[in-house]
């Protein structure tokens, strides 16, 4: 017999003693245990948890040789033709240039409407890329360095576009995307695994300390659902719960199951098998493949859950008395020993996986997603580039008082202005206040005082007072001389060349050069101070002398002078330097301040509108006139600011209505893309750095930023976007696509297999899904029980009338319902979807009419399905997670326990 009591997981007050009953002695045990019927749990359909996912199946089909008209003009556009290549070629290679003359048009010419594109074969097109390849190649060749850069541009911008016409056209971008839902609701609580044992011998009395807790790892600080239409909301929850931990499980799920990172309106993307499409055998890989991504998902939460929680049983033995967490256990039984068992209780979930709808989709590759959002980086590393070490470049000796040649010319007046010094021009380059140069001086002039002259020989010592700062350059000496009556004079300085030499009256002519004796040069060069001349006399009477001094600033002065000008010059450029690099500082804090401090709810709109500005970009063209030039020079001209969006701020409109005509001739494209696209679900998949121009993997590489979605977006090279086609507008989407028209004829003039795809894909999902509403339907959408179903072994229709199916069972079936009746058989029509109309008893169902005619056997029945909104089930199956309860157990029957 089997003794079970409950057991809280919080601390008790006082010892608690629980009575335990004598166990039934051995001999009266019975020799099986008694069958109790199994006990259901309810299963609580009110705390259903949901998740949106979605799997992604690419079509591998045969590529038409006519059509992709979309792709062909984004491959014009791209190739940027010129009028002089275009004529260039023309002469070349007049073979390829004739068949596309009126679809290769220049930028100054008018574009060639989408559908012109659709029958130009494709291999005629990649011929004429090439040959603008070679031309361009060719003119880079013999261009001049200074225009090389713009030639090798252009031939990037050639191979580019030939590379993606041909990588566009040799694989098929259609494909079909299953919308799906993750329901996990709670189904009961569960023995789990056996925690511990306690035995006692007979008369044994021991003392439980009963500890529990649940350790809660937490990867993420909050999990954050954004949603890109209305709101942000942050959820919360208990990590022992199977919700939290598959919703930290999807953001490790998109890293493994993908290349790249995934954004978009659908949170959960498995990716299928490329397969041609044969109808059923497709859905079916799909489905395969998405129960084993759900299943994965959901077994790795419960891993992790159950890693998380934890169970401590210390068992001690005491007298006396207990703390209030100790239970005292007593075997009050003297023959026999008991057992009591410790287990932790799970949480049992239901996991069932909905296929609830299927969208056609269209991919497309769209390099540098984020080339926009990498501006203010760029800027950023530039700003960053300034900072750095005080350096000053100016040398001494390049401080003159002299014109330069090469410093900037004065502006033109009358009369003409002088060029200034070149250190004026240092000063006004760094905005210093110099100090001027020494000034030239005018000749020092000195008379010769020597007063009474003896009769015969005297020495006259003559100081000459050198301003500071200056030397000698040369002395001169004028003047005239007389001697006394009847004796012959005689005059000199001593170390000059004056001879000494007899005279009666002598005269100096200005201007005459005294020079050394020594060497021939000029006397006392480079003296300064108060150099002093010795004149010798001898029989002159009269004199009238005067010494006149050339000078100039001395080398010192110079040198002195030079050195407080480039001190000037420092200081100043200092100065501005780092006023300059705190200016740079605070614009790179600002800078980096508007690029991470942004809420999470912007940055994924941000993405989303690049990601749609880019995909408009490829489906209309890079120069799509979203506002023409004509419109732009009336604002002009009307003096309206359009620099800052500011131009509709009055009560009037502004230019006249008739300028928007221009605008007007493309709102049919605009509204048919912006329609056709479920833009709320696009996804896109982000490749790495090393799929964009290598000169950039550095810059892209070393970009970061705080939210690692953003970080990633901005470091991917491309993106591969999948674009949604919206449910009912998929064959209209191929003949864009493929035709270059939006209509949606009935019998387009080339139709293709994209054609006839896109009707099956339309077809399945309206048949499999009838009443379905769109992608990701809110939570508080009516929900209906399970689909009912039964199958028919009768051959019945096609009828325009009521017809009774003979059907195994209709239970379940109610009268106003539709039905799915028969299953899809590769591409052909036969399943078809009908109202009923009566429930003549249970095992007949009457609907409306039937479209085709549908054969049962007893070995081949074909099924009659009532789906739900909530989709079809394609997998179900059970997860546990553990609790914090603890179940108890005296004397199990451990061989019943798994």
């Amino acid at each position: 017999m089997t003794h079970v009591a409950e057991s809280g997981s919080g601390p008790r007050s006082g010892a608690d003693t629980p009575s335990i009953p004598s166990p039934v002695p051995p001999t009266t045990l019975p020799t099986t245990p008694p069958t109790t019927p199994p006990v259901t749990a309810p299963v609580l359909d009110q705390s259903t948890r949901e998740i949106d996912k979605a799997t992604f199946v690419p079509l591998d089909v045969e590529t038409p040789p006519i059509g992709q008209a979309l792709t062909k003009a984004a491959f014009v556009r791209q190739l940027q033709l010129q009028p002089d290549e275009a004529d260039a070629i023309r002469d070349r290679h007049p073979e390829l240039a004739e068949p596309l003359r009126d679809l290769l048009t220049p930028p100054s010419f008018s574009p060639a409407p989408l559908s012109a594109f659709a029958a130009v074969p494709t291999r005629a097109l990649e011929g004429y890329g090439q040959a603008v390849v070679a031309l361009r190649h060719e003119r880079a060749q013999e261009t001049e360095e200074s225009a090389r850069g713009a030639a090798l541009q252009a031939l990037q911008t050639a191979v580019v576009a030939a590379k993606g016409l041909e990588a566009n056209t040799a694989a098929p971008r259609m494909g079909l995307m299953n919308l799906e839902r993750l329901e996990m609701t709670p189904a009961g609580i569960e023995r789990g695994e056996l925690v511990a044992t306690i035995p006692l011998a007979p008369q044994e009395e021991t003392a439980v300390t009963y500890k529990e807790w649940s350790v809660q790892k937490k990867e993420f600080s909050s999990i954050v659902t954004d949603s890109l239409e209305t709101f942000s909301e942050t959820g919360v929850t208990d990590n022992t719960e199977l919700a939290q931990s598959t919703s930290s499980q999807q953001q490790h799920s998109n890293q493994f199951n993908i290349t790249g990172t995934v954004s978009g309106g659908i949170p959960v993307i498995s990716g299928s098998v490329t397969s041609g499409y044969t109808g059923q055998d497709a859905a079916s890989q799909s489905a395969t493949d998405s129960r084993k991504h759900a299943t994965t998902l959901t077994q790795k939460a419960s891993t992790r859950a159950r890693q998380e929680h934890k169970v401590t049983i210390t068992t001690t033995t005491v007298t006396g008395t207990s703390q209030t967490t100790t239970r005292t256990l007593k075997n009050p039984s003297a023959t026999n020993p008991i057992r009591i068992d410790y287990f932790s209780l799970m949480r049992k979930w239901r996991v069932r996986l909905y296929r609830y709808g299927m969208r056609q989709t269209y991919d497309v590759v769209l390099p540098e997603p984020a080339a926009t959002m990498r501006r203010p980086y760029a800027e950023l590393e530039a700003l960053k580039a300034q900072l750095g070490p005080f350096v000053f470049n100016i040398p001494h000796n390049d401080i003159t008082a002299e014109v330069r040649k090469g410093d900037p010319e004065p502006p033109t007046t009358d009369p003409p202005t002088p060029k200034s010094p070149h250190y004026l021009v240092l000063a006004d380059q760094y905005d210093a206040q110099v100090p001027p140069p020494p000034p030239d001086l005018p000749p020092q002039t000195y008379a010769v005082e020597t007063g009474p002259l003896p009769q015969g020989r005297g020495v006259t010592r003559m100081p000459l007072n050198i301003p500071a700062g200056y030397e000698i350059v040369n002395i001169t000496i004028s003047g005239r001389m007389t001697s006394f009556a009847g004796h012959l004079g005689q005059f000199t300085i001593e170390g000059t060349t004056l001879p000494f030499d007899p005279f009666a009256d002598k005269v100096f002519d200005p201007g005459t050069v005294l020079k050394r004796g020594t060497d021939g040069g000029d006397f006392m060069a480079g003296a300064t101070g108060t150099p002093v001349l010795v004149l010798v006399f001898d029989q002159v009477s009269t004199q009238s002398l005067l010494l006149t001094a050339e000078v100039r600033p001395t080398q010192a002065a110079m040198e002195r002078w030079k050195f407080d000008v480039w001190n000037a010059l420092y200081t100043a450029a200092q100065t501005a330097y780092y006023a300059q690099q705190q200016d740079i500082a605070g614009r790179i804090a600002a800078l980096e301040a508007r690029l991470n401090d942004v809420d999470t709810l912007t940055l994924r709109r941000e993405e989303s509108d690049e990601i749609m500005k880019n995909v408009l970009r490829y489906l209309l063209g890079g120069r799509f006139p979203s506002m023409p030039k004509e419109v732009l020079d009336a604002f002009a001209a009307a003096k309206v600011d359009v620099a800052h969006g500011t131009g509709f701020e009055g009560n009037t409109t502004g230019p006249d209505s008739t300028l928007w005509t221009t605008v007007r001739q493309y709102e049919d494209v605009v509204r048919f893309v912006n329609q056709a696209i479920e833009w709320e679900n696009v996804v896109s998949f982000l490749y790495s750095y090393f799929w964009d121009l290598p000169e950039s993997w550095r810059f892209i590489r070393e970009i970061e930023h705080p939210d690692a979605n953003r970080q990633a977006f901005l470091r991917a090279g491309s993106a591969r976007v999948v674009l949604t086609i919206r449910r009912g507008w998929e064959t209209r989407w191929v003949n864009f696509v493929e035709h270059g028209v939006i209509d949606d004829p009935n019998t387009p003039e080339n139709p293709s297999q994209y054609w006839t795809i896109a009707q099956e894909i339309a077809a399945y999902d309206d048949r499999n899904y009838p009443g379905i509403p769109p992608a990701n339907p809110g939570r508080a959408a009516t929900r209906l029980e399970d689909a009912v179903f039964t199958t028919s072994t009768a051959t019945v229709g096609p009828s325009t009338r009521p017809v009774s199916i003979p059907v195994a069972s209709s239970a379940g079936f109610v009268v106003g319902a539709q039905v799915v009746i028969d299953a899809v058989h590769g591409l052909e029509h036969s399943q078809e979807a009908q109202k009923i109309t009566r429930i003549p008893d249970g095992t007949h169902i009457e609907v409306a009419a039937l479209d085709n005619a549908h054969t049962g056997s007893p070995t081949a029945p074909f099924p009659v399905m009532q789906p739900s909104e909530k989709g079809e089930l394609i997998a179900e199956w059970n997860e546990y997670t553990p609790t914090s309860g603890t179940d108890i157990a005296v004397t199990s029957n451990l061989s019943a326990i798994s």
